[in-house]
């Protein structure tokens, strides 16, 4: 089990900082966008959906990535009380009958608007560019089998949880900013005559 978590988490992982590149893209897009329209007075007739499309891609292929690192959102008001065995329990009975309920179903309707739009090569009709969308119906069947993929590693990490009593953290990439200043803060209190 032990080896799936690692290599789910190493998935989810790639995916999550290879499409994350596209806020430096939809950045410059914008930036393109602004300059041209109101520098040089003539907008483009495409920058609004090429934004959607790099920013619906980034949410979605970040989603497993979360997932695996434990960013999403909880009500953990009562949670974080608990032993890490019944948080496993909780967490196993979420994940069984509303995860992937709601992730497989995501896979199948996503296959379904995919192949549709692939059928007839679909464009935007929010914009007289007619940009091609059936490349990002494509998006939602990937984001859902890599969240699959990721919840049978989470699902993984409960079992392991319930047997061992405590949660098999993953590999610790990114830290939040607060985290951050709060850890130095903390330091600097604790050495003799430290000052933040």
């Amino acid at each position: 089990m032990v080896g799936f978590i690692r290599f789910a988490d190493t998935l989810s992982g790639a995916f999550g900082k290879a499409f994350a590149w596209l806020i430096i893209l939809m950045t410059f897009g914008t930036a393109y966008e602004v300059f041209v329209r109101y520098v040089l007075g003539s907008p483009t007739p495409w920058a609004l959906d090429v934004s959607f499309i790099m920013y619906g891609t980034l949410f979605m292929m970040g989603g497993a990535y979360t997932l695996s690192r434990g960013g999403h959102v909880r009500g953990d008001f009562l949670y974080r009380l608990w032993q890490p065995r019944t948080q496993a329990k909780v967490d196993l009975f979420l994940y069984i009958f509303f995860f992937f309920p709601g992730v497989l179903a995501l896979v199948f309707a996503g296959w379904k608007y995919a192949a549709r739009s692939w059928s007839y090569a679909e464009v935007s009709v929010n914009s007289p560019a007619g940009i091609p969308i059936f490349q990002f119906k494509t998006v939602i069947v990937a984001a859902g089998i890599l969240l699959v993929i990721q919840g049978i590693a989470q699902v993984c990490r409960c079992l392991l949880c319930m047997r061992d009593n405590v949660w098999l953290q993953a590999d610790e990439d990114v830290q939040e900013t607060e985290s951050l200043l709060l850890k130095k803060a903390t330091e600097a209190e604790t050495r003799p005559g430290g000052h933040v």
